[in-house]
């Protein structure tokens, strides 16, 4: 059965990683995920960055909070979605900041007991044929396989939507995605499948799901239209649930969504739906 994990950056604004991860622990659920360490969200749709070292001291008091509640991080982000933090895949000049970027991103990982890290592959590049950023992608993860094994760690490549978020994002079809990590084929290199971002683009999401199953890493989710609570819009996540779990998927399926209820009346809700 799918464990739940909670995306924390939208929820509680203006409190530290550490406080909602407590507070995500208070709602009953097991797991947080978190993007960046040294990207700080004071408000849900602004991040602002800070120094490495201010950024460590907020992986060592969420470590304190992770010891103190049970609760665990599932899964942290290597790079943004525009490339603009840790650089980008589809463009090979870039792969020694990638790799530099993973490796610090390691560091984090193994202060917080994290084996999982998802990963961007960044924009298209204009005048750049596909095929040639589809191999820059497949090469960079190729190398990052190779660093990630030795530590333990799993590195889930995520399809994002072009239609409503991620206008101009290189990979928004879970089709090419599992491509790629079948091209890659190593266990530390899964599919993040995001159920809210690939029905917007592809929809036939339970086919797809079971189609993928046997190289899906992790789960995103929220509701479709708005990115609310998974109880809003079309996407019947009840089923959505029971056909991962009859697939055999004992992995965690994630809640990254941007609350519309109270953020303690919403995690409430989110909890009875999920149970």
């Amino acid at each position: 059965m799918a464990k739940i994990d909670i995306c924390v950056e939208p929820l509680f604004p203006g409190t530290s990683l550490a406080e909602r991860a407590r507070r995500v622990a208070e709602a009953g659920f097991p797991a947080i995920e978190f993007w960046f360490y040294d990207l700080k969200f004071d408000r849900p749709d602004m991040g602002e960055m800070v120094s490495a070292q201010e950024g460590m001291k907020r992986v060592a008091e969420l470590a304190e909070a992770l010891r103190d509640t049970g609760i665990i991080v599932n899964d942290v982000v290597v790079n943004s979605p525009d490339a603009g933090i840790g650089g980008s895949l589809v463009d090979p000049a870039d792969r020694p900041k990638y790799l530099e970027r993973l490796k610090e991103t390691i560091k984090v990982a193994k202060d917080l007991n994290c084996t999982k890290m998802i990963t961007c592959t960044g924009n298209a590049r204009p005048g750049v044929c596909r095929g040639e950023q589809h191999q820059s992608v497949v090469d960079t993860l190729k190398a990052a396989a190779e660093v990630v094994a030795p530590e333990g760690i799993t590195l889930v490549l995520e399809p994002l939507n072009t239609h409503v978020d991620h206008d101009g994002y290189f990979l928004d079809s879970a089709d090419e995605g599992a491509e790629i990590i079948r091209e890659i084929n190593s266990p530390n290199v899964r599919l993040l499948y995001d159920v809210y971002h690939m029905q917007i683009m592809q929809g036939n999401v339970l086919a797809r799901i079971e189609k993928y199953i046997d190289i899906i890493g992790h789960f995103h989710s929220a509701g479709v239209p708005g990115r609310h609570e998974l109880s809003d819009g079309e996407i019947n996540y009840p089923n959505v649930l029971n056909k991962i779990d009859s697939l055999g998927y004992t992995g965690y399926f994630g809640l990254e969504y941007w609350p519309a209820l109270d953020d303690v009346e919403s995690l409430r809700r989110m909890r009875e739906l999920t149970r």
